[in-house]
């Protein structure tokens, strides 16, 4: 295979283009730590907020951010380990998939991996937990179907009706390849820092209001959010409570949310907000 001239590679590279990470200012460890901190004042637990300001790291390109957040967590929660929030976390990034896409995951886990001291990277899972089998198909596919159903009760048929409209496949996608293999866990899941139904909706939330542009899908994680409470889900067998969760889904904890997830793109996006699809910038 021919070599990509210099002349491609420039131009792939080119600032105007922003081929690589966002850089974490100055300004966002102290953003994080006030983030953290009024979290703890309203009695929001550490799942929570790390959840949150990890999505929007992840949607931000940011994996520095990220390493500040498992700092941050290690400093403030001393119950926990280091190999737990570094758990915690992967999971967090792993699920911004359905939200971001595969590029920025690959992006900032990659690097957040690298960041990680020796023996907490030697600490985590080497085992896949995702392997699709002939006997664990029609029970993956049925708990995605389930987790759609709790988010978008009331809606749900309807809704897949919709989507087929808009291209056949597209229900089989969401729900298949993303609410089914991804945002469900596996019943067999023995991990113990899992993204359950109420971080799931949290990552939804940080990712899409960091994006702009995808209002209706914010509302209907807001409302799959209320409804993880309203309808028992949260607490439904297999489910790891949330500190802070119920509070979060009520009328002043959503402003809360989008408040601080509004903060934490604007600090680490600085003057150009957010890096998901500003267009590119003539060149100098």
């Amino acid at each position: 295979m021919a070599k990509l001239s210099d002349a491609v590679k420039a131009l792939i590279n080119a600032s105007h283009a922003k081929p690589g990470y966002t850089r974490a200012s100055a300004q966002v460890q102290p953003a994080l730590a006030r983030f953290a901190g009024d979290a703890k004042e309203k009695k929001v637990g550490l799942p929570a907020w790390v959840t949150m300001s990890t999505a929007v790291s992840a949607t931000m390109n940011c994996p520095e951010a990220m390493n500040q957040i498992f700092h941050l967590a290690n400093s403030t929660s001393p119950q926990r380990t280091p190999a737990q929030n570094a758990e915690l976390i992967r999971e967090v990034g792993l699920k911004c998939i359905s939200f971001n896409g595969i590029p920025r995951t690959i992006n900032t886990l990659n690097a957040f991996y690298s960041s990680l001291p020796s023996d907490v990277a030697a600490a985590l899972s080497k085992t896949p937990t995702r392997e699709l089998t002939p006997d664990n198909l029609e029970t993956r596919n049925k708990d995605g179907l389930a987790l759609w159903d709790s988010v978008y009760l009331g809606f749900e048929r309807k809704l897949l009706d919709k989507l087929a409209q808009s291209h056949p496949d597209l229900p089989v996608h969401i729900i298949n390849g993303h609410y089914s293999n991804l945002l469900s866990n596996p019943r067999d899941q023995n991990k113990e820092e899992k993204v359950g139904r109420v971080l799931t909706s949290l990552v939804a939330i940080a990712c899409l209001r960091s994006q702009t542009g995808v209002g209706p899908q914010v509302v209907s994680h807001i409302f799959g959010l209320r409804k993880a409470y309203e309808n028992g889900d949260a607490s439904a067998k297999g489910e790891q409570p949330v500190e802070g969760g119920e509070w979060l889904a009520g009328e002043d904890g959503n402003m809360w949310m989008l408040e601080n997830v509004d903060n934490l793109v604007g600090v680490i996006g600085g003057s150009q907000g957010t890096t998901f699809a500003p267009g590119m910038r003539a060149k100098l």
